[in-house]
């Protein structure tokens, strides 16, 4: 099973869990699957259906945004992990 990495602002959503194990065959599917299980996660990932704009995922090292976003395939054994952008002013 793929495994997301947990930024450590939203470890209060997933029982301070620092990585998650998730199922599923796509980027989407994987997150669909972590927010099943942990749905108060579900508003600081997604705005309807499409991930806010300010939330990162990367598998591996390559954003998904620049892969096939949702929509890309991931292996069983597939890394994610989601990175909050910070905005500083």
């Amino acid at each position: 099973m793929a495994s997301i990495k947990i930024p450590t602002p939203l470890r209060a959503f997933t029982g301070n869990q620092a990585t998650v194990t998730v199922s599923g065959g796509t980027v989407g599917e994987a997150l669909s699957d972590l927010v099943a299980t942990y749905p108060e996660l579900r508003p600081h990932l997604f705005a309807e259906d499409k991930l806010r704009t300010f939330v990162n995922v990367f598998l591996g090292e390559e954003d998904v945004r620049f892969l096939d976003g949702l929509d890309t395939p991931i292996a069983a054994d597939a890394n994610l992990r989601i990175i909050p952008s910070i905005a500083g002013g």
